[in-house]
């Protein structure tokens, strides 16, 4: 997946999941009587666009078409939610009859408004267990109010990037495994000059790339919904100690004012002068596509990739990470349903698939037997992103109903915190979790 449209495309706008939510799009299983050993032809839509990335897709389905020869696969790509939404919605010949989409909030629309069928029975048919196929976090994330709407189609890990020189030069001699660790790391690398920094150790800001709320979450493993579908983020003392970790971070390596200023006049997120890569911070967190981008700006220091740390009273899951990726699903309005079961479980489930297609688009695999692949190529840093994917322990962020905006609630919140506009806490988390269950309650009943 392109990493700036994987930055983009992790939340829904409100338009689409309203539009998802008010789908009209027929019994989810309307379509699941055609036989697959006919000659057919499907329509598969794909968000992927750069060149790079559309020849990979197109391998992977020429690939398929070897192997199903009466299968044909139109190919349409750079598709956005938005569009899949309104194609899902409307149906006709010229819709999608299997999609894939860059986020996971997604999931949550797409299950409960019923534009993508239930893959429960296709699965069980075709005698594959998800549970055992899967990595844990991926198949958490492709599932909804009891229904298994989508599939993993490759998945991205978070981990910690670190400048081993600098860490040499400070006498440091391996990558934290605790928070505490880190916080020590990060003011012993923290070198300042005037107002400014000769060398930060950490940009931990909210606005500072990666550094969302819910990536140091999932350090922490948070629930954020309890059995009834209530936010649980003022209740969940992970969440509060996330923020407090943060919070503290930014306080100890110089203030909120002075590390914004900072930040604005470093490199952008996507470009060969990002801040790690000039060696301006010295400790990144981000996903295992920042390891080729950060090779190819052929940096003056040695490049370090390690897990995040983890509390300080979970130092036994040092090894975790947060996990999130690509989907793929079966649209409701399509006549052709079991073919495209065909199309869905090669890309999902067929090993030398699944990692013909890590190697071409450099994501992490999204089976556990394509984790474990001796076709794999990588650098051997990325091993820890494979290693991040198939660990139990790693998390994700759960499926709601309104997309990914119980996660925009949260970060709105953690800037207010972080900045010092909210100064309690407590009462903040609170406000925080109730309108996270309006935002809910409204997007059922629409």
């Amino acid at each position: 997946m392109p990493e700036v449209f994987r930055k983009t495309a992790r939340v829904l706008t409100a338009a689409a999941v309203a539009l998802l939510a008010t789908a009209c799009t027929g019994q989810p299983t309307s379509g699941a009587h055609d036989d697959p050993s006919e000659e057919t032809t499907l329509t598969f839509w794909h968000a992927w666009s750069a060149p790079s990335e559309t020849k990979a897709v197109n391998s992977l389905i020429a690939g398929f078409e070897k192997a199903h020869p009466n299968i044909h696969v139109t190919v349409v790509g750079d598709m956005t939610d938005d569009k899949m939404n309104q194609a899902l919605r409307t149906g006709g010949t010229n819709a999608p009859d299997v999609i894939s989409s860059f986020t996971t909030n997604s999931v949550g629309p797409f299950c409960a408004s019923g534009a993508l069928i239930d893959l429960t029975p296709f699965f069980k048919k075709s005698g594959i267990d998800p549970a055992t196929t899967f990595p844990k976090a991926m198949n958490d994330y492709t599932r909804f109010g009891g229904r298994r709407c989508t599939a993993p189609l490759l998945g991205d890990a978070y981990g910690l990037y670190y400048n081993k020189t600098a860490f040499k030069k400070a006498g440091i001699t391996h990558p934290p495994r605790t928070w505490s660790e880190f916080e020590a790391d990060a003011k012993t690398l923290t070198v300042p000059d005037g107002d400014g920094y000769r060398q930060l150790g950490f940009m931990p800001d909210y606005h500072g790339w990666e550094t969302t709320a819910e990536h140091y979450l999932g350090q922490f493993s948070p629930t954020y919904f309890d059995s009834r579908g209530r936010s649980t983020v003022a209740r969940d003392p992970s969440v509060a100690a996330g923020l407090i970790l943060q919070k503290r971070l930014v306080d100890e390596l110089g203030g909120f004012r002075k590390l914004e200023k900072f930040r604005a006049g470093l490199g952008d997120e996507w470009g060969p002068r990002h801040p790690f890569h000039t060696g301006q911070v010295a400790m990144q967190l981000d996903g295992e596509w920042r390891l080729g981008m950060a090779l190819a700006a052929k940096p003056s220091f040695d490049v370090g990739v390690a897990p995040l740390p983890v509390p300080d009273d979970q130092a036994d899951q040092y090894g975790k990470g947060y996990i999130t990726g690509t989907i793929t699903g079966i649209a409701a309005t399509s006549t052709k349903q079991n073919a495209a079961w065909e199309l869905v479980k090669y890309m999902t489930t067929d090993t030398d698939a699944v990692v013909g297609f890590a190697n071409d688009i450099h994501n992490v695999p999204s089976t556990l037997a394509a984790l474990k692949s001796p076709k794999l190529e990588y650098d051997r840093r990325f091993k820890t992103f494979l290693d991040i994917a198939a660990d139990p322990r790693s998390t994700t962020s759960p499926a709601s109903v309104d997309g990914g905006q119980y996660l925009v609630t949260l970060q709105q919140f953690g800037y207010d915190y972080e900045s010092g506009r909210a100064k309690d806490l407590k009462a903040g988390l609170a406000s925080t979790a109730r309108q996270i269950d309006t935002d809910i309650a409204q997007a059922k009943q629409r």
